[in-house]
């Protein structure tokens, strides 16, 4: 854990002024709390957008935990981030009747074009590609989700035109 702090990257929060204040907030509202641990990762994630490793093992520190403590609820919840997301996110529907319909496909083209893997993000921080289970919108298969958009019976060929437009 302490060579987590030791390392903390130059553009982590932790080294953001107004962003380690934030994580010292939630620690200091929430550190008495019965689930401080689930209350602090909650609201970092919610103000912050990830928690990264550095910053798990700051708030395992600051709560007296242990860092496996911090680290086990950030892996187990999805919706945890431990990286920072683009400005877009494209979510790519992986039930089942997506799957069968092509969003394989769909994955592969947008990785080609962006060049980065599912999980990643561009390097100018604009876009966030990622998978997703059903979104419940099997009869538009296949489905991608861009921000919070359903985005229904997509081809490869027409895949390009909403890269093109979240970048714009």
């Amino acid at each position: 854990m302490t060579s987590l702090l030791r390392e903390i990257p130059y553009n982590d929060p932790l080294k953001v002024a107004e962003q380690k204040a934030t994580i010292d907030h939630a620690i200091a509202e929430n550190k008495d709390r019965p689930g401080a641990v689930m209350l602090v990762l909650n609201e970092v994630q919610g103000k912050i957008g990830h928690v990264s490793p550095s910053m798990q093992a700051y708030i395992a520190r600051k709560l007296n935990v242990p860092m496996g403590q911090v680290h086990g609820v950030v892996t187990f919840y999805s919706f945890f981030k431990t990286r920072p997301r683009g400005k877009h996110t494209i979510k790519f529907c992986l039930g089942t009747a997506c799957y069968v319909a092509g969003v394989p496909q769909l994955i592969e083209k947008a990785k080609q074009m962006l060049n980065i893997e599912l999980g990643q993000t561009t390097p100018d921080g604009q876009i966030t590609l990622e998978e997703c289970r059903c979104v419940g919108a099997c009869s538009q298969a296949p489905v991608v989700v861009v921000d919070e958009e359903v985005q229904g019976r997509l081809r490869p060929n027409k895949f390009p035109q909403i890269i093109k437009r979240v970048q714009s």
